[in-house]
């Protein structure tokens, strides 16, 4: 079974309106792969039709064209051609053997791979969370899933824009912007959002910069940006992947996460980054070995299953447009012989606003998510910077005089630059008052948003009583048509995973996706579900629609979330 949906073709939707001729793909050596997935790659490495710097190069080639009009790269390694050169001239080692199906080599062999600008390597390429004060400092090392990356074969390719410091600058700071990078904008519509601090990331892999990217998750950015780019997503769950080498934000809620066109492209990433890291203890404690693209399946799977749509504070938030996307979908997988029921999060008024929005501060200082985020962020902010060669700060507090000091470029001050309009750098400096204690408030809070999103959130509804014969049936994935993140920051919050999956797009042609979500150490599962519906739905209705590059000339101006 498995073997088999490596190598399913899907069938690709044309654009709404075709992209303009100078930025339409070449065929590389007479053949196409724009939209290629890694398995259709594997097959033209193995037929000889090009090598693995032949394929690097044309990656390199596809970024040059189209990030001047996205800026979601903010720089290419300049190594990157000379590590596929050496893999065209060497067999793949014992480590790299990973294989499954028809495949002699492992899933990333010779693959190149886009990592967030938060996510440290030790070459070339530079590692700033997008910020200036970073530039010119070293790590000492990869980051962990870096170093399974370089085992695996594949090729780090260089850096994706973020939102500074991944949304740690500012509240109003604009979604995707950084000061290394600029405004990261969208594909589909360059006036509207990329969605998040992994913007970057998502755009790129959306485009056909690259095939596969990661990207990094406090609450949101990974799953927004891949459901705003029309790309699959998965942020995996607290544990599953190391964070070690990476800039932090929260050791409770952070994840390195990955984005692909497909599932089985996702799926095959997140099998390589995912592991045990004696650096990271969450990892030691929850890993399971898994090979996630066995898990991947068909549409004949839904037959029997049972899946839950939150409604109140969710999908009745949803925008119309979107809802008569993803009620399509839902009809589908009804009619595919699953089972999708309506129920409501028990803690869903108290953690969810009436208007449905996404907010890490809500409640009171006891409840919210920010106050655990601004202490992490504070002690993990620290500690990496501390651990880096050659670096002009080495605290939070550094951080903020440098932004001070570098106003015009980095707008610390409010009003200095429309990016940061109207609050500046006023998430560092609630950080920096912090100091890093983690007092009563802190421990409050802590509890109190994992008994929430947890024992009376995602766990609450996946243990399903029928309300009309009192019978039990424990519900297989929650469903989730979520632009503006309510379900994610559940998800978020209570450290467990997400996968989505792109399903059309809206009445102004931006993405729409739909996301399943589970219990802790449910991504298996996850994948399973998701690569049914999305063979179920493209079996209905062709995969991903492709970027229509629409508002081409768009100005760099501040954008917003995609709802904004």
């Amino acid at each position: 079974m498995a073997a088999q949906q490596h190598v399913r073709k899907l069938q690709r939707q044309p654009p709404a309106s075709p992209a303009p001729p100078e930025l339409q793909p070449p065929l590389l050596n007479g053949f196409s792969v724009h939209e290629a997935t890694l398995a259709d790659l594997h097959e033209h490495f193995a037929a000889g039709h090009f090598t693995y710097e032949e394929y690097t190069a044309y990656c390199l080639s596809r970024i040059e064209v189209l990030n001047p009009h996205l800026s979601a790269i903010i720089e290419t390694n300049p190594d990157a051609c000379a590590l596929a050169a050496e893999l065209d001239t060497r067999p793949p080692d014992a480590s790299e053997n990973v294989h499954s199906g028809q495949q002699t080599v492992g899933p990333l062999y010779g693959i190149p791979v886009l990592l967030k600008d938060n996510i440290a390597t030790a070459d070339r390429t530079q590692t700033t969370a997008g910020s200036l004060a970073l530039v010119g400092s070293k790590p000492k090392e990869d980051a962990h899933v870096v170093k399974l990356l370089r085992e695996a074969g594949a090729i780090p390719i260089g850096k994706a824009n973020m939102s500074e410091w991944a949304s740690l600058r500012s509240k109003t700071a604009s979604a995707g912007y950084s000061p290394r990078g600029g405004q990261c904008r969208n594909p589909y519509d360059l006036e509207m959002s990329p969605f998040s601090s992994s913007a970057g990331s998502a755009a790129a892999v959306a485009a056909g910069m690259v095939p596969v990217a990661l990207g990094t998750e406090t609450d949101t950015s990974v799953i927004g940006p891949a459901g705003a780019n029309g790309v699959v997503g998965i942020k995996p769950g607290v544990g599953v992947t190391s964070r070690r080498g990476t800039v932090p934000i929260s050791g409770k809620m952070d994840v390195v996460g990955c984005f692909g066109r497909t599932v089985a492209d996702a799926a095959a990433v997140l099998e390589v980054i995912s592991g045990p890291d004696p650096s990271d203890e969450p990892t030691t404690k929850k890993r399971r070995d898994v090979n996630y693209r066995e898990w991947l399946t068909g549409s004949e799977t839904l037959k029997g299953a049972k899946f839950g749509i939150p409604f109140k504070r969710c999908w009745e938030m949803v925008e119309p447009s979107c809802k008569a996307v993803a009620e399509k979908v839902v009809d589908a997988i009804r009619k595919a012989g699953a089972e999708v029921v309506e129920v409501d999060f028990p803690s869903v008024e108290e953690r969810v606003g009436k208007d449905g929005s996404w907010d890490w501060e809500r409640g009171t200082d006891r409840t919210a998510e920010w106050t655990v985020a601004k202490v992490d962020g504070y002690n993990g902010m620290t500690e990496y910077l501390q651990e880096l060669e050659e670096s002009k700060v080495r605290s939070v507090e550094d951080v903020v005089e440098f932004n001070k000091e570098h106003d015009e470029e980095e707008g610390a001050n409010p009003g200095t630059m429309p990016n940061v309009y109207p609050k500046g750098q006023d998430n560092l400096e609630e950080l920096a008052e912090t100091k890093g204690v983690e007092g009563n408030t802190y421990h409050a809070a802590l509890r109190h948003i994992r008994e929430q999103t947890r024992r009376n959130g995602i766990d609450a509804v996946l243990s399903y009583t029928d309300p009309k014969t009192g019978k039990k049936d424990d519900l297989d994935a929650l469903l989730f048509c979520d632009r503006k993140g309510i379900g994610q920051q559940y998800a978020a919050q209570a450290g467990y995973p997400v996968v989505c999956i792109p399903i059309g797009v809206d009445k102004d042609g931006i993405p729409v996706s739909l996301s399943f979500q589970h219990s802790a150490l449910k991504e298996p599962e996850l994948v399973k579900w998701a690569s049914a519906v999305e063979d179920l739905w493209n079996k209905e209705n062709g995969w991903r629609p492709l970027p229509a590059f629409k508002n081409l000339g768009a100005k760099n101006v501040p954008i917003g979330r995609v709802d904004d």
